[in-house]
């Protein structure tokens, strides 16, 4: 009977380590277990997106707003569009702010930042709602290019 009760312990013992770990796992992920943060939709074309995965996080002055939530590619145009969930805690972005893609350290990952734009009712300006396009958007920076790019300016000049 000891050694039955011993066995139930260490199976509960061993289910919520199983648990904790899931937990914690996607907590370091950015994943969440629960639906109900509110959020709403923002796109952005670039024309290239260089390696943004989904789940990239989608900043402002390094602070985390939201997250990559699909990357399609536009059939008329064949331009990339990103779609980003934005928390509806930063819904005073102006509609002339802006987006690009940028690398966390040298060779770290790559995320959405967005550079606020400036917001005057008289001149026109509105806050971005669900749905809307980020009209300003700057592209990944492909090593490839400035690459080709030196080697060219290098070349030429002697």
């Amino acid at each position: 009977m000891k050694t039955r009760r011993t066995e139930i312990l260490v199976g509960l013992f061993m289910l919520l380590g199983i648990i904790a770990a899931v937990v914690l796992s996607l907590k370091v992920a950015g994943l969440v277990l629960d639906s109900s943060s509110d959020t709403y939709t923002l796109k952005a074309r670039f024309a290239n997106v260089g390696s943004l995965k989904l789940r990239a996080p989608v900043r402002v002055g390094g602070v985390l707003i939201g997250r990559v939530e699909r990357i399609t590619l536009d059939g008329e145009s064949l331009t990339p569009v990103v779609e980003m969930a934005i928390s509806t805690r930063y819904d005073h972005l102006s509609s002339e702010s802006q987006a690009a893609i940028l690398t966390a350290g040298i060779i770290g990952e790559q995320y959405v930042g967005v550079t606020p734009g400036f917001y005057d009712e008289d001149m026109g300006t509105t806050y971005l709602k669900d749905g809307d396009t980020i009209e300003n958007t700057n592209s990944a920076l492909a090593i490839e290019e400035l690459l080709g790019k030196f080697l060219y300016n290098s070349s030429s000049d002697k």
